[in-house]
């Protein structure tokens, strides 16, 4: 194998990266798209457009930081769902022409698979993160407890039945009149605060199964402000507020994560992957849980728990390895489409042996 360019389009940022077959990173680029903050959200549309602005000079600019022409490139690999249908086509429709012009494959990569496998990036989880692990996803746009046992090899444990987490932060965020995205604003002003004054609950804590719900929740908050006038909300009532929210939100997926590990007695690691992983307080609420169970707890560094290139590359890798290890031949993906939707469940197909 030769080095792998990886684009990834699914939502807002637009990122590039290329990696070398034993998954060290020769360059990684993303570019956040701020022409959402006054909407307070990311809006499809625009989002589409600035992928499609950006992705020329950015891909031009990786290659000149990896100091490799196109042409030493092995493969090219790009997010083809779920996510953003807009934002999906532009990135997939980039890749897939560079490899039609290199005359290299075409690797799609599901934007969940590539959060679920990047724990197994080299370096990040002494010794390697060996198959099956738990897998905590938790992001502006998913939140769900997914069983790892290999490469194309998922089972999804439980996942919310409403909002997701970082949906509840960033519309948190919004009724405390901080920017978006609300999570880090949150996470900032939350240190401030004391949260003992502002009691919330903790929806579906001790339930059976690992589902999710973060709608209460919020609701809840929006009655802890619902006595102060507009503009009036003390600074001090907002970071009690915003601890006490970040507390719940912990809480809430300890204890889900818990009931998930129950599920999966055979798991050897627990990982925490997706944009709202970053978070402080969650992680340390994960490390415990994971000591307790005595298994080690692994996330990825801050800038691969958003989205980001290099875990688009790593899970094109990690499918060319395996492919390659079942006596199949490399995958080329020019034919499928750019999907709103992509189950982990169908990732297995790409690894069924044709038939005689």
């Amino acid at each position: 194998m030769a080095p792998i360019l990886a684009i990834e389009s699914s939502c807002d940022d637009t990122a590039c990266a290329i990696l070398a077959p034993d998954g060290t990173i020769l360059a990684e680029t993303v570019l956040s798209q701020a022409g959402h903050v006054p909407f307070g959200g990311v809006v499809p549309e625009i989002a589409a457009r600035a992928h499609l602005a950006a992705l020329p000079a950015l891909v031009r600019h990786t290659l000149d930081v990896a100091a490799l022409p196109a042409e030493a490139l092995g493969a090219i690999a790009a997010s083809t769902g779920p996510g953003l249908i807009g934002g999906l086509i532009v990135g997939a429709g980039m890749a897939k022409g560079l490899a039609v012009a290199l005359g290299r494959p075409f690797v799609a990569v599901n934007h969940i698979e590539a959060h679920a496998l990047t724990a197994r990036l080299p370096g990040l989880v002494p010794g390697g993160a060996s198959f099956p692990y738990l897998l905590l996803l938790v992001s502006g746009g998913h939140c769900q407890c997914i069983a790892v046992e290999g490469v194309g090899r998922y089972r999804k444990l439980g996942g919310t039945i409403d909002d997701a987490a970082g949906e509840a932060f960033d519309k948190v965020a919004k009724m405390l009149g901080l920017g978006w995205p609300g999570g880090p604003a949150v996470e900032a002003l939350a240190r401030e605060g004391d949260p003992a004054p502002w009691p919330l609950p903790r929806p579906l804590r001790g339930r059976p199964g690992c589902d999710f719900s973060f709608s209460g929740l919020k609701t809840a908050v929006a009655q802890k402000l619902a006595p102060f006038a507009a503009g009036a909300l003390p600074r001090t009532a907002a970071a009690g507020i915003a601890a006490s929210f970040q507390d719940a939100v912990a809480d809430i997926v300890a204890d889900r994560v818990a009931h998930a590990l129950d599920m999966m007695p055979q798991a050897t690691l627990l990982v925490a992957a997706g944009g709202v992983a970053a978070n402080t307080a969650l992680r340390t609420r994960l490390t415990t849980l994971a000591t307790s169970r005595a298994l080690p707890f692994a996330a990825p560094p801050l800038r691969l728990c958003t989205d980001n290139a290099v875990m688009v590359g790593w899970a094109a890798i990690e499918t060319l390895r395996e492919r390659r290890r079942l006596g199949l031949p490399p995958t080329d993906d020019l034919d499928l489409l750019p999907r709103p939707r992509w189950p982990l469940e169908q990732m297995a197909e790409r690894f069924a042996h044709p038939a005689p």
